[in-house]
């Protein structure tokens, strides 16, 4: 069994994001003072490393040190400076058409994990993530405007065979919504 502190580090690398105590506490079913004890045992060993733990009053992060900028900038500057790779423009592709997708759909239509591929369109300003509105839980992945003004393009409906893909690609989400909630419904 984990110990707290591996828990919540383990916890706050996969989310990558700002991570809520209150969800910690429950996640793992510590008291306050418990967690409280996690957190400053957790920034104590990560001390003298390259990531740090960042703490509000509500939520938890796992950061890079600052002494880390410098570096930090030269890897972004060389990774924006390369062309976007297959799996990244298939993901712009999956994302476009769709007007807009989360993680989880792009990945069922490439049939990979678009994690990297997401963070690069995400990096170059190629996309953005919004809440998803049909799942709050959930980050839908759409175009910027930049993208589309990169593109030559007015509106999104102005790319090539728009509405014969978009069409596809709706049809193709829908029946793996529609499988998976009888493949749900089934195992109740």
């Amino acid at each position: 069994m984990l110990s707290p502190r591996v828990a919540i580090e383990a916890l706050l690398f996969a989310s990558g994001e700002p991570f809520e105590k209150k969800r910690l506490l429950v996640l793992l079913e510590l008291t306050q003072a418990e967690l409280t004890s996690a957190l400053e045992d957790l920034a104590n060993s990560l001390t003298g490393r390259g990531i740090s733990l960042i703490e509000s009053d509500t939520e938890v992060e796992l950061r890079t040190v600052p002494e880390a900028a410098l570096l930090l900038k030269k890897f972004r500057e060389s990774e924006l400076a390369r062309d976007l790779g297959k799996a990244s423009l298939e993901t712009l592709a999956v994302v476009a058409y769709q007007k807009g997708a989360t993680r989880g759909e792009v990945d069922w239509v490439r049939g990979v994990n678009s994690s990297a591929s997401l963070r690069t369109l995400l990096l170059r300003g190629l996309i953005e993530g919004r809440e998803d509105l049909k799942d709050r839980r959930r980050v839908c992945y759409e175009l910027t405007i930049e993208t589309l003004a990169h593109l030559g393009l007015g509106r999104i409906e102005n790319l090539p065979r728009y509405r014969e893909l978009a069409s596809g690609v709706a049809a193709v989400v829908q029946d793996e919504r529609t499988n998976a909630d009888t493949a749900e419904s089934a195992s109740y």
